[in-house]
């Protein structure tokens, strides 16, 4: 498949996740969270890439939180920035931050977060659109599954503050090898993550068990995705809910299911 074609088939699969989840609306003004990986700058082209032919007018501005981390490149990603005639705003890191001590990945999230709420909120944006994908909702769902005890994940489309702001990930429906490739095709200027925790996190373990039961069952990551949308409520554990009438099977007669 040719570049264009990737990018209009990725484009396609965008539009219905912001078409399934009323990501955005007319006269929206986006902030697009852009690291320079692979998944980000895929999103920043594919919301450029929309401008030209969706029916609503919406803006959008690439927003780089710089966590002073030395294998980034900030004048690689200004340079993309200004060729491809997009807005931009760079972040400088909080005061306090020191990229030289230990952090978490929570810390490092909250606070790349906690920056994007400022700028949209000083800047007058109601929408910030994250580049999480299919990969990462699952990978999200499993973590909580497995290390909080509960059932629960990114969800495409977050209102936040009384509706004052909204998160929306319009790569939803969008698998990480097909980012990859059309990173590739289009010739991103993908800056790679250096990061010493990639591969000692737990996203890091949840994503290698699913690499590996897909040598079991090649859609199992897929399915672990619709099973999100499919929940049989009357087969959970809920003992806080006063369950009116019994699951169909219980109700039925025996005569009646044989």
């Amino acid at each position: 498949m040719s570049s264009n074609g990737l990018l209009y088939f990725i484009t396609k699969k965008t539009g219905k996740a912001i078409w399934d989840y009323r990501m955005l609306k007319d006269g929206d003004r986006v902030l697009i969270a852009v690291s320079g990986g692979k998944d980000s700058l895929s999103l920043l082209r594919i919301m450029k890439e929309r401008i030209k032919f969706v029916p609503i007018r919406y803006e959008i501005t690439a927003c780089f939180v710089d966590m002073g981390f030395k294998w980034v490149d900030k004048e690689r990603l200004i340079d993309h920035f200004e060729g491809e005639g997009i807005p931009y705003t760079i972040i400088t890191p909080p005061k306090e931050w020191d990229p030289e001590k230990e952090f978490g990945c929570f810390w490092c999230s909250w606070n790349r977060r906690k920056a994007l709420f400022t700028t949209a909120r000083d800047m007058g944006y109601n929408k910030i659109a994250l580049a999480h994908h299919m990969d990462d909702i699952v990978e999200t769902m499993l973590l909580n599954l497995f290390f909080q005890g509960e059932i629960g994940t990114m969800v495409p489309n977050q209102e936040m503050f009384n509706g004052e702001l909204a998160i929306i990930r319009p790569l939803a429906y969008v698998e990480e090898k097909e980012l990859k490739r059309l990173s590739e095709a289009l010739g991103l200027p993908v800056i790679a993550s250096d990061c010493p925790n990639r591969k000692t996190s737990k996203r890091y373990l949840v994503k290698g068990m699913i690499a590996e039961l897909k040598h079991h069952n090649r859609n199992v990551k897929k399915n672990i995705f619709r099973s999100m949308k499919r929940i049989r409520e009357e087969y959970l554990l809920n003992i806080d809910k006063d369950l009116k009438e019994p699951p169909l099977s219980s109700r039925s007669s025996l005569d009646s299911i044989i």
